[in-house]
Parts: structure tokens; sequence; C-alpha cells
């Protein structure tokens, strides 16, 4: 496992990379689907924008849910595991896309815009993430 606070880790996250989300579906088979993330180090939060009607959207709003949101770039990869929740409310959706679009850029406008914000439990990655000891 990687500390959350690895700088070599917080550093990883604010490249741009595109992620992956792995949700649940009702049956209990994996659900993938790519989508941008930003990682909060202090919050000890991933957060995820996304429109209110999307599957892995409605899967969590099942009830929380264990979820991964993983990167990759070459032989660097990281998986951030945790529980998430769905929110709609205007403050921390403005939060996640502010967020968002520092890391990647401006979403455009979507009045469905959720976030997904998940509680982490778990980082792992490689070796290269790992702050010296």
């Amino acid at each position: 496992m990687i500390p959350l606070d690895s700088l070599a880790l917080g550093e990883f996250w604010t490249e741009r990379h595109l992620c992956t989300l792995t949700t649940l579906r009702a049956d209990g088979s994996p659900h993938v689907v790519a989508v941008g993330a930003t990682l909060d180090v202090a919050a000890g939060l991933a957060r995820v924008i996304s429109s209110g009607t999307s599957a892995h959207v409605r899967h969590i709003r099942r009830g929380q849910q264990r979820v991964a949101i993983c990167q990759v770039d070459g032989r660097r990869w990281s998986t951030v595991e945790g529980l998430a929740v769905v929110r709609d409310d205007p403050g921390p959706v403005a939060e996640a896309e502010r967020r968002y679009a520092s890391r990647y850029r401006i979403p455009r406008p979507n009045p469905l815009r959720v976030v997904i914000e998940v509680t982490i439990i778990r980082v792992l990655g490689s070796a290269s993430l790992k702050s010296p000891a």
C-alpha cells in the first residue's frame, strides 16, 4: 500500500491522466467506465463528476458502495479504493468542478451534474509512487 500523503502519489494525481471508475452492478459484476478524477489528500477524498443519469451513479445510489478508481501511465499506476456516495448539492458539485478544471479543463455545462465522492480506504500503486523512507 502507498500512504495517501506520499509526495509522488500526489504529483501523479495532479498530472493529466484519464482514469477508470469501477462500480458494481446489482448482480455483482463490475462496471468500468473512463472518467476524470481528482484526489484531495487533505480531505481523504477522490472526486468524479458525472451526469446523474449515468449507470455508475445509479449503481452507487443503490447504497454506499465500495469502488475503485485507477490510472496508468506507462509503468506507473495507482488505484484508489473507497466508499462512494453521490452528492447533488451545489456546493460539493462546484468544488468537484473546480478541481476537475484544475486537472483537466473546464467541464461543459450539465444541469444534471453530480459528484461522486469516494472516502479513500486504500491506495495501491507502483513502487515509483512510494515516498522514500
